[in-house]
């Protein structure tokens, strides 16, 4: 049997301060999305895009991802 850790930053998503970091994981698991999908999103400019904090660590703000959930709450 196989089991998936589930991200800290995704169990705490709704403490973290705004300013707050977390990786492409974490933001799939709080829109319900696939990796690939979030890539994808973010590429062509229908989700904000990540910061690039190191040469191989891609990471979104947390007010961002928030900001993007409220979007589609008043659009749906």
């Amino acid at each position: 049997m196989t089991t998936t850790a589930i991200p800290a930053a995704l169990t705490a998503f709704d403490v973290l301060p705004d300013s707050a970091m977390v990786d492409v994981k974490t933001v799939a698991g709080v829109l319900g999305r696939s990796t690939t999908a979030i890539w994808r999103d973010s590429r062509t400019g229908r989700m904000p895009r990540p910061l690039k904090i190191g040469p191989a660590c891609t990471r979104w703000q947390v007010g961002a991802i928030r900001r993007h959930l409220a979007s589609l709450e008043a659009s749906s």
